[in-house]
Formats: structure tokens, C-alpha cells, sequence
């Protein structure tokens, strides 16, 4: 009985060395977004300010499937430069589409889709659609966990501003849920009058707080707002005002966040995807408790 077990081990060795050395899946960033499902529950309750959205039904991890590229880099038209030469992210030849899923914890990602109001109602549209007078704009950001996001955006004028948090909602908390979209701008939509041009959004999504863009972002309310984490003064003090954010402090932050990123822009026809959607999803897939995800959104005004 002893050289049969042994005989046994001996044979099982090979298997067992196959089975560690076996590559792990890759996924698309649709699907690592979703495998966050899997592992925590969703809130059912949303506050206020936004609209709950339910988890979707969890699906089988599978290898990703072949899809037809999708091309995001921006038309001739598009001003996507940032001062000093720095450049958007966007899905570019080169860049990763697909990862494994992490040996420990969850990836974290971000999806966004824009908005039209048509015929009085709001209607999902390709994510590089171009606008024009008249148009009126709102985006959706939905997130596969709980954690803290910040945007800011930079209109035709050139300086950088915040748009969320807001002292508007919830007391200036920009701590978010996971799977519930929340739609911005807060309490209000984007108007294209005359003056032809590219609003930028720059989106951080991460875990836990970061304290560069709450300096900058709550410099710039006047007080109205300030962090949640932020202790109690010792002593009244007068708040910082600052113009804007400038370029090169959003090109520094752009290149701390974009590392390990991963994108995919799916539409209604791209495969492997339970619902039919325009939406760009952009994913940190390192399962890293301090990771973080960024995004740059263009509306085109033409």
C-alpha cells in the first residue's frame, strides 16, 4: 500500500507542476471590471443626489475574446494637448487591451457614458460623438467598489476647475458606492452655446483619499466645502483661493495615475458584453489596495 501512494505522488507531481505554471486568463477591461461583483455586495440604497443602479447579474470569468479594434484616439479636430506637450489618455496602438485578473484582491475600474437630451429625453450616445450649439450634456460615472472620486474640468478658457466633489452635495463628500451611477455634472448639464471648443474632465478614481487633488480641489470652493477627512482647525483660518488648477499640476497627477491602466470603449456591437452599451471602461487590474484609476473625458464642441 505504501509504493502504491508513493507511486501516486510521483504521478500527480507533473499535474500539479502543469496546473501552477498554466497562464491565468486574459480579460478585457469590461470584464475585469465585473469580476468585482463576484466578491462584494452592491449597496441598494442611493443618496440624493444620484440614481441607484443595480449590480448586474454576475458572469463567468472567461478569457477575453477577440474584438474588433476600437480606435479612441481623437479626430485632427481634437485639441488634445496638454501644455508642455503632455498628452490624453486614450486607447492608442500599443497599449495593453487585456490582463489577468489579480493573484490577490480586486481590480478597480471606472466606466463613463455621455448623455443627450433629445426630444426631452436623455438618450446614451457614442462617447465620441461631437456636439453643437444647443446641445445639452450630462455624463454618467459608475465604479466597481466603494472609494473617493474627483473631477475637474478645463473649458474653453483654459483653467482647470472642480466639478466634483461639489459643496453642493452631500456636504462636499465625493466618497462614492460601487455599481451605482452617479450622473454629472451635479444638479445641472452642460449647455454648447456659439463659442466652438473642447471641454476636458480629468477623473480620479482610487481607493483611498488623495491628498493632492483635495488640496487643489478644496482650495478652490472658498470654504464652502472641505474635506471629509480633514481635522477640525485649531484656529479660524482664511481660506485659500486659487484661480484654477494649471496644466502642469493635472500633467504630474496624469502621469502618477495612468500606470497599470488598462481600455476598452465598447458600443452596442462590440461582443462578450451582457447589455448593449456605449461606454469607455478603464481599469486598474493590479488588485493593489492603493490602486487608482483616471480618465480624460473630451466634449467636442464644434
Amino acid at each position: 500500500m505504501p509504493r502504491t501512494t508513493g507511486l501516486l505522488s510521483f504521478l500527480c507531481l507533473p499535474f500539479v507542476a502543469f496546473c501552477q505554471d498554466a497562464p491565468k486568463p486574459q480579460l478585457t477591461a469590461r470584464e475585469l471590471f465585473y469580476t468585482a461583483s463576484t466578491q462584494q455586495k452592491a449597496p441598494t440604497a442611493a443618496r440624493p443626489a444620484e440614481t441607484a443602479h443595480k449590480a448586474p447579474p454576475t458572469r463567468p470569468v472567461q478569457s477575453a475574446q477577440p474584438t474588433r479594434p476600437v480606435q479612441l484616439d481623437t479626430p485632427p479636430h481634437r485639441n488634445d494637448m496638454l501644455a508642455g506637450g503632455a498628452k490624453l489618455l486614450t486607447v492608442s496602438a500599443g497599449m495593453p487591451t487585456s490582463a489577468p485578473p489579480p493573484a490577490t484582491g480586486t481590480p478597480l475600474g471606472l466606466k463613463y457614458s455621455l448623455l443627450k437630451l433629445t426630444n426631452g429625453q436623455w438618450e446614451e450616445v457614442p462617447t465620441d460623438s461631437v456636439f453643437h450649439t444647443g446641445d445639452r450634456i450630462q455624463f454618467r460615472v459608475e465604479t466597481n467598489g466603494p472609494g473617493y472620486l474627483y473631477i475637474i474640468s478645463q473649458g474653453s478658457s483654459g483653467t482647470w476647475k472642480p466639478m466634483f466633489p461639489s459643496p453642493d452635495v452631500d456636504g462636499g463628500s465625493n466618497h462614492i458606492e460601487g455599481f451605482h451611477t452617479y450622473t454629472m455634472p451635479p444638479k445641472t448639464r452642460f449647455y454648447f452655446d456659439e463659442q466652438a471648443g473642447t471641454e476636458k474632465l480629468f477623473l480620479v478614481f482610487s481607493r483611498e483619499k488623495e491628498a493632492d487633488l483635495e488640496q487643489m480641489i478644496f482650495s478652490l470652493q472658498d470654504g464652502k466645502a472641505k474635506p471629509v477627512s480633514a481635522p477640525a482647525p485649531e484656529r479660524e483660518m482664511p481660506p485659500v483661493l486659487r484661480a484654477s488648477i494649471d496644466d502642469s499640476s493635472v500633467g504630474r497627477l496624469r502621469n502618477t495615475y495612468a500606470r497599470d491602466l488598462i481600455i476598452e470603449a465598447v458600443d452596442p456591437a462590440t461582443p462578450g458584453g451582457e447589455k448593449k452599451e456605449s461606454a469607455v471602461y478603464i481599469v486598474n487590474p493590479t488588485g493593489s489596495p492603493d490602486s487608482r484609476v483616471m480618465a480624460d473625458l473630451l466634449l467636442v464642441h464644434k
